[in-house]
């Protein structure tokens, strides 16, 4: 029976806060609900305010009180002040993980890009000026992405379109749509005519990552630009200029690759060597650590980039045996389930189990469910708002060194 009792008690009530003082409050803290209930009713029959003084440690969170919107807001001020909770509060959050953490000097910053966010001029808005403030280090991007992008450095032009619109009166007329993206179908033609050119060129006569690849493709961009008059649109072209390593995780995925490969058919030998992208990406993040630094990694989307960003991590730990505890700060944009399976859904709680993420940073982690081609320009504008430019890494120009680190400690661990 008094164990009984005890259940019931501990089925009460609220601890004793301000739902009362004295008598009233001591019934509170024994869960008497029809006392807590009359102490609520004496305040009110009193005139008494409720305290705002808040006793538990779970409502340390700023009071919810924004001001009103009045037209004159800085994006600063709209996440700040409107963006309180549910997915704004989660973009506030990560706003607020990619400023005041992310973007120490002594932080590697790699992003990953999936979705066609290049042809909706992502690549121009948000990822070159990123890339310019020295806010992000590194990229792993689809190739499609790397593809799309290259259309606005060649002069060719995308347009906004109805995504009702007929396919077959498209196809008849010629024009290619990505959702709501339309263009004509000799920019792809054109686009593909660019990288036969350039790839036939010799100094790509030989087996390479693809951070060597894209950074020779850059350099011919930034040619093109400078030919046509055109003023930093490609992204390709910004890395190149800023030393940027950008890789892609399945070369053959895209018009880029199927272009290499037609090559292939007539004698080139231009070979993308995805052992080389595994290692120099591992290198970039274990020389980040042992110079004193932390690694970040910026998701757009998930699929292949994103593991190939956070796999790094299993490289270095399971497979090559060096001491490691996985990347320090972890800030996703994904419009994926967790419960699903597939990895753009995967939290960074999941990714601490496989060694992706430390452990002990993980309350440094964001997830936003959040389209990114809503999310990445508000980040973008917040961070360049509240930062002032890095000094640019250059990893590009780094590669040797970050590899040489890797081969040292990963013959240090094996002895």
């Amino acid at each position: 029976m008094a164990a009984k009792k005890g259940a019931e008690r501990a089925r009460g009530g609220f601890k004793a806060s301000r739902h009362g003082d004295g008598k009233a409050q001591r019934a509170s803290a024994a869960g008497d609900k029809s006392q807590q209930k009359r102490a609520a009713e004496q305040r009110e029959a009193k005139g008494h305010r409720v305290g705002t003084k808040a006793t538990s440690p779970l409502l340390r969170g700023r009071k919810i009180d924004p001001r009103k919107l009045d037209g004159t807001e800085t994006v600063v001020q709209l996440v700040d002040g409107a963006f309180q909770s549910y997915n704004s509060g989660r973009l506030r959050e990560a706003c607020h993980l990619f400023t005041q953490l992310m973007l120490e000097k002594d932080v590697t910053v790699g992003m990953t890009l999936t979705g066609a966010l290049t042809p909706a001029g992502l690549g121009m808005s948000t990822i070159i000026p990123l890339m310019e403030a020295g806010f992000v280090d590194w990229i792993i991007s689809t190739g499609a992405n790397l593809y799309h992008d290259a259309h606005f450095g060649l002069g060719l032009s995308m347009h906004r379109g109805n995504p009702q619109a007929s396919d077959t009166l498209l196809r008849e007329e010629g024009v290619v749509r990505i959702y709501d993206i339309f263009f004509d179908y000799d920019v792809l033609l054109s686009t593909d005519a660019f990288f036969r050119k350039i790839i036939r060129a010799p100094e790509f006569q030989r087996a390479m990552s693809s951070a060597e690849f894209h950074h020779l493709c850059g350099k011919y961009l930034v040619e093109r630009e400078k030919a046509l008059g055109i003023p930093q649109k490609s992204l390709l072209a910004a890395a190149y200029r800023c030393g940027v390593p950008i890789y892609t995780s399945s070369p053959g995925d895209s018009s880029i690759g199927m272009n290499v490969a037609a090559l292939a058919l007539e004698g080139g030998t231009c070979v993308i060597d995805p052992n080389r992208d595994v290692n120099e990406t591992a290198s970039i993040v274990l020389h980040a650590k042992r110079s004193g630094g932390a690694s970040g990694v910026l998701i757009a989307g998930g699929g292949s980039p994103k593991n190939f960003a956070l796999q790094t991590e299993p490289q270095i730990q399971e497979v090559l045996g060096i001491d490691e505890k996985g990347h320090d700060y972890f800030l996703q944009i994904t419009d994926a389930r967790p419960d699903t399976g597939g990895l753009s859904g995967a939290t960074p709680a999941e990714a601490v189990s496989w060694g992706k993420i430390d452990p002990d940073k993980l309350p440094d982690a964001v997830v936003c469910y959040l389209d990114s081609t809503i999310a990445l320009p508000i980040l973008t504008s917040y961070a360049l708002a509240r930062r002032k430019p890095r000094k640019l890494k250059r990893l590009f120009d780094k590669r040797g060194e970050m590899m040489a680190t890797l081969q040292r400690e990963f013959a240090r661990a094996n002895g």
